[in-house]
């Protein structure tokens, strides 16, 4: 119901801090999805394969090739593709943390992008609303600390309210994933919510899943 045979359009939200983590995982789904949301620090190695300044935020220089191709791929396959529009920043990962929000043009160079902001939240619910399916996996920003998980808490508090109006299918899973939807207070009203982190990844990588395959013998 959400990759083979979907009640479309399908959108993939991916976040997480490494695209080497996820580089299976978003080019299996840009041949089965409609759009693609990119988050968490993941987004600032596209951001910079854009041209974007990123500070000193996290990045994964040696993937800002595969960056630019998953672009171009996006951009053959028709699958629109959703970056940060504005970052919330800091000058350090803490819950002291001098915030500020910034256009993303506007990056300075002495701070990190830690969460997105409500012109990126409002662009994404503008997506969901147009959504049949929504999968998730990994967070928006470092929602582990105040208050940059606001981006997180945002998209997952919605995406539960379309689930529950029955107007969306949602399907989350991972590690990072899970733990952010229960500080949302909304993993109980997504459709399904795996906790097998693992086997949730293989299977958005398109690999077989050995107990699976061992029902359909």
């Amino acid at each position: 119901a959400a990759l083979e045979q979907p009640s479309k359009p399908v959108t993939a939200l991916v976040g997480g801090s490494k695209i080497s983590t996820k580089i299976d995982v978003l080019n299996n789904l840009s041949d089965k999805i409609d759009c693609l949301i990119i988050g968490g620090a993941m987004a600032n190695t596209f951001l910079k394969a854009q041209g974007f300044e990123v500070g000193i935020s996290l990045i994964e220089t040696e993937m800002i090739g595969n960056a630019e191709l998953i672009i171009n791929k996006l951009k053959s396959k028709k699958c629109d593709l959703v970056l940060p529009l504005d970052i919330v920043c800091a000058h350090a990962l803490n819950v002291k943390a001098d915030m500020h929000t910034f256009c993303v043009n506007d990056c300075p160079r002495d701070r990190m992008i830690l969460d997105v902001g409500p012109l990126t939240c409002k662009k994404i619910i503008n997506v969901i609303d147009n959504s049949k399916t929504f999968i998730w996996n990994g967070p928006m920003g470092a929602f582990e600390i105040q208050p940059f998980d606001q981006g997180t808490n945002i998209i997952a508090k919605y995406v539960a309210k379309r689930t529950m109006q029955k107007k969306l299918i949602s399907i989350a899973g991972g590690g990072d994933t899970v733990s952010a939807l229960k500080v949302s207070g909304s993993v109980q009203n997504f459709s399904y919510v795996s906790t097998a982190g693992g086997a949730f990844l293989e299977w958005l990588e398109g690999k077989s899943l050995p107990g699976i395959e061992s029902l359909k013998v």
